[in-house]
């Protein structure tokens, strides 16, 4: 498997996203190991305490750990919680999950143009980052010409970087001009 497929199942529970985004925005934790109850060390660190019950909390922690996705080490009475490369990736899902584009109060008048050139060997990643531009509010101009009226330089990075492209394979230009483009200001609604 290519490391960089789309292919992670999401997790069903809350709690799994809220634990990876706290260790994606963290890095790593370390939490005094001052009584044998995992869970309630981990329920002190852990910012959504009052959501959670100690019991799901320390068997989400179990859960992740043994899939890979967390490392946790108990060293000198401190227990450190980070994510493994497969715990990064999953929390990189998180992030494109959630990603979206602000719709500024006034456009600038500025088409955001994006060109990709994505060879027959990552066609998953060329078919999940099309699929990603379709949420993102992209629309196709040709079949690997994607345009949107709105800044989104930040997202397309991390786009390119999630998906594991280059910048030779995944072009972001800002046009002033686009010929004939009535039909998408009526799109756009701009």
């Amino acid at each position: 498997m290519s490391k960089y497929k789309y292919y992670f199942r999401k997790p069903k529970s809350e709690i799994t996203k809220d634990v990876f985004k706290w260790l994606a925005v963290a890095g790593a934790v370390c939490i005094a190991a001052t009584s044998p109850h995992f869970a309630t060390n981990i329920i002190k660190g852990f910012q959504n305490k009052d959501k959670y019950k100690a019991k799901k909390v320390s068997d989400t922690f179990y859960n992740l750990r043994r899939q890979g996705c967390i490392k946790i080490i108990n060293k000198n009475h401190q227990i450190y919680i980070s994510l493994t490369e497969k715990g990064r990736k999953l929390a990189g899902r998180f992030q494109i999950d959630s990603l979206n584009i602000n719709k500024p109060k006034k456009w600038d008048k500025k088409w955001r143009i994006v060109i990709f050139d994505i060879i027959q060997l990552k066609n998953l990643q060329r078919n999940a980052f099309r699929g990603k531009l379709r949420e993102l509010g992209f629309l196709p101009l040709q079949k690997s010409v994607w345009i949107n009226p709105y800044p989104c330089k930040d997202e397309v990075e991390l786009l390119r970087e999630f998906f594991g492209l280059g910048q030779r394979e995944v072009r972001l230009i800002t046009a002033e001009n686009i010929e004939n483009d009535d039909f998408l200001r009526e799109i756009f609604k701009i």
